[in-house]
């Protein structure tokens, strides 16, 4: 039996750090952001408060749109999770963004 691979990732965030528009060597608009999350969630029956940072990146179209906002501002961030070749970490691939 086959299962179909799931890589997706909804998550209302602010954006705490965001880096300067940037061009890939191909010349696709990108831009860098740590996203900072808070709430509260019932884990086994218990409410627990849940902190989470998580570095991003967005490009094209969502690059140019995600640069222009201010800091702090809240979002609802939709992606997939990414390792880079170089990291240890996932990064969240920003493919779309609204207003929560």
């Amino acid at each position: 039996m086959s299962v179909a691979a799931v890589n997706q990732l909804l998550l209302t965030a602010c954006v705490a750090e965001l880096g300067a528009l940037r061009f890939t060597p191909a010349g696709l608009p990108a831009v860098d952001l740590r996203l900072e999350h808070e709430s509260t969630v019932t884990e086994a029956s218990q409410p627990r408060q849940v902190k989470a940072a998580i570095k991003a990146v967005a490009f094209g179209a969502v690059a140019e749109r995600l640069a222009r906002q201010e800091l702090g501002s809240l979002w609802r961030f939709q992606g997939f999770l990414a390792t880079p070749g170089n990291g240890k970490h996932p990064v969240l691939h920003i493919q779309n963004f609204q207003q929560d």
